[in-house]
């Protein structure tokens, strides 16, 4: 296992260094290096089988970081554009996937939303990085940009992966509960309210307590950990999501301690440097390419069309904002990349017997592969273009 973990990093950061002087994504090459590492067999099966918790504590990583750097009062100030846009694009996209993969893929409608939940959520490992970036070098910032596309995108996948639990449950011959569905606005709800009672108890401990910044990462990740663990051994009928948990933790920390959040941000910076590559190597390794051989192009073509009804859905949380054609059309590219949701769910209808798994799987194959390395790209070949610096609005 230890020699697994070795090639990955090795070979991620080859890669991915690789892909920046070509002038790609650095992701791309870290999830070409998954992928030859997984299709020559080079990993070790024991890792690959604790793969799914890897990839979520470098989302966990991730998200403790973005909350680290948000402040509370530019998401109020996003308000109502920050709100709609974690689920109106998600639930247009879902439509548009349920429409394409029936008369496109020859899917059932119950099984072509399944697949719809599957595809419809952006990825915070490459959305989060991004916006820090753009926040740091205060592009768009004067309008919020980066920090409502952090905040909308976070929510955003907690809606979809509580509708693909609905739609499994439908696929696997069950039925839509009111509670499933009431369950949805509450997992957010109770998830930042708890969050955030435990990031106002992190500030008053640490203000009382003289620790280093290092011991305080570790105290941090710790409690993120244990928020997510809270969700799933939480009965079913009380809705929880300790993602957004993980966010509202940080965000009540820099809300109560900005000094000491900004330092411990800094220590989540390194962390990130690794997690990066484990995280894109092991959603690499988990692509099965002979799964989308044989349907890559319709589900292309699904997953293009599909794209046009999440852009759609972007526009409208745009209305009566005081975002220009160019900012608005910017936010639209920067809720395209798909990768962290789909690595881990794509795989279940599949392991679930579902008859549409397979079909599932690649469609989560193509979508991982496109628009994570298209969106992360265009992210960055867009962002001088179409986002001004706050200094340049003085």
């Amino acid at each position: 296992m230890l020699l697994s973990a070795a090639l990955i990093l090795i070979f991620g950061l080859i890669l991915g260094e690789t892909a920046g002087k070509l002038r790609l994504p650095k992701l791309t090459g870290m999830l070409a290096a998954g992928i030859i590492l997984g299709t020559l067999g080079w990993l070790d099966p024991k890792l690959m089988g604790i793969s799914a918790e890897l990839r979520k504590i470098a989302l966990i990583i991730i998200l403790t970081r973005a909350g680290l750097n948000l402040e509370l009062a530019d998401l109020k100030k996003c308000g109502r554009p920050a709100l709609l846009m974690s689920f109106i694009p998600a639930s247009l996209e879902i439509f548009g996937v349920t429409l394409l993969a029936h008369f496109l893929l020859g899917l059932g409608f119950a099984e072509a939303a399944l697949m719809g939940t599957v595809l419809g959520a952006v990825s915070p490992a490459v959305i989060v990085p991004k916006m820090l970036k753009l926040m740091s070098e205060k592009r768009g910032t004067d309008k919020l940009i980066p920090q409502m596309i952090l905040a909308g995108a976070s929510i955003d996948d907690v809606f979809v992966i509580v509708m693909f639990s609905v739609f499994t449950g439908v696929c696997s011959g069950g039925e839509v509960s009111a509670l499933s569905i009431v369950n949805i606005p509450l997992s957010i709800v109770l998830g930042a309210a708890f969050g955030a009672l435990c990031g106002v108890l992190l500030a008053m401990a640490f203000r009382r307590i003289h620790l280093g910044d290092s011991v305080k990462v570790v105290i941090l990740m710790s409690l993120s950990f244990l928020l997510v663990s809270l969700e799933d051994s939480l009965p079913g009928y009380i809705g929880f999501s300790g993602l957004v948990a993980v966010m509202a933790c940080g965000i009540a920390l820099r809300q109560r301690s900005p000094e000491r959040a900004a330092r411990v941000s800094a220590k989540y910076s390194k962390l990130w440097t690794a997690a990066e590559i484990m995280l894109f190597v092991l959603v690499g390794a988990e692509v099965n390419i002979s799964a989308a051989a044989d349907i890559w192009l319709p589900v292309l073509g699904m997953i293009s069309g599909a794209l046009l009804f999440r852009f759609a859905g972007v526009f409208l949380c745009m209305i009566k904002t005081r975002l220009n054609l160019r900012e608005r059309f910017f936010c639209m590219i920067a809720y395209m990349p798909k990768a962290t949701v789909q690595a881990a769910i794509g795989g279940v209808p599949l392991a679930m017997g579902l008859s549409c798994g397979d079909t599932i799987l690649a469609g989560a194959v193509v979508a991982i592969l496109v628009t994570a390395t298209l969106g992360a790209f265009l992210i960055e070949f867009t962002a001088e273009k179409l986002l001004s610096r706050q200094e340049e609005q003085i």
